[in-house]
């Protein structure tokens, strides 16, 4: 049996318990987990929050968190994601070796987006590999170009919900007009933009992947070092990120592959 360490450190107890959780239960609610753990929600949030971080856990669109890919256990691991990445690899090195950038595919899981892979390029300044990081879907140029393909239904749910208030995602009512605007720009012109909004210096374009279903289930991203930006804004540039998009989404809908509704 396994007695208690005398210099436990008690969030790091916690966190663990978490994962434990995560583990046996396959998902979890902050309210369900404070009321086991026996601490606040506020508490569970942030113990939550750095699992998602560290890769441990992902967010669902109803705030209910999933084991992530560092357990294994991830919806990432699963055979559509797979199938995707298998899919979209040779556009990948495609989008790589013609523009020699860095190229990225994408999921959008709940709030956020994570990078199942990337094609870095071969420069000596560059964007540097980001495959398994987990960034805000509203502020990346993929996580974007996804958010325009879902309805206000889903929108209302991840930012205007009290399950958007407890996870610190709720928008005030100014910001999240100016969403539903941008989105609805970029829905009509068919790719997205970020202006080193996740990380000072990189700027990144993104177009929504479609699966079988016709809904947008990944993205594409081509990020680079901000001083090269403006070079990528494009007629040519953006016409094959575009074919790229076509051609990967094509292949997916022949082989039947799409996202879990």
């Amino acid at each position: 049996m396994q007695h208690r360490p005398p210099y436990a450190i008690d969030s790091v107890d916690k966190a663990l318990w978490l994962l434990q959780l995560l583990r046996d239960q396959g998902s979890l609610r902050v309210t369900s987990a404070a009321t086991e753990l026996g601490i606040a929600p506020s508490t569970v949030h942030r113990l939550l929050s750095m699992l998602v971080y560290r890769g441990f856990a992902v967010q669902d669109e109803t705030h209910t968190y999933l084991p992530g890919p560092g357990m294994d256990l991830s919806p990432v691991r699963t055979s559509w994601t797979r199938e995707l990445r298998d899919v979209a690899h040779p556009y990948l090195d495609m989008l790589a070796g013609r523009l020699n950038e860095s190229v990225n595919l994408m999921i959008r899981v709940g709030g956020t987006v994570r990078f199942l892979a990337t094609v870095e390029s071969s420069s000596v300044l560059r964007v540097s590999n980001r495959q398994g990081q987990v960034l805000p879907a509203r502020f990346a140029s993929g996580g974007k170009a996804l958010l325009a393909t879902v309805d206000d239904r889903v929108l209302e749910r991840l930012y205007r919900s009290q399950g958007a208030s407890i996870a610190g995602e709720a928008l005030s009512d100014d910001d999240y007009a100016a969403l539903r605007r941008e989105l609805r720009g970029i829905a009509r012109q068919g790719y997205a933009l970020n202006r080193e909004e996740t990380e000072s210096g990189v700027c990144a374009i993104g177009v929504a992947v479609r699966g079988a279903s016709g809904r947008g289930i990944a993205a594409v991203s081509i990020a680079t070092p901000a001083s090269r930006f403006p070079g990528l804004l494009t007629t040519e540039v953006l016409n094959l990120a575009f074919r790229a998009r076509e051609d990967i989404s094509l292949e997916l809908a022949e082989r039947g592959i799409d996202a879990p509704a």
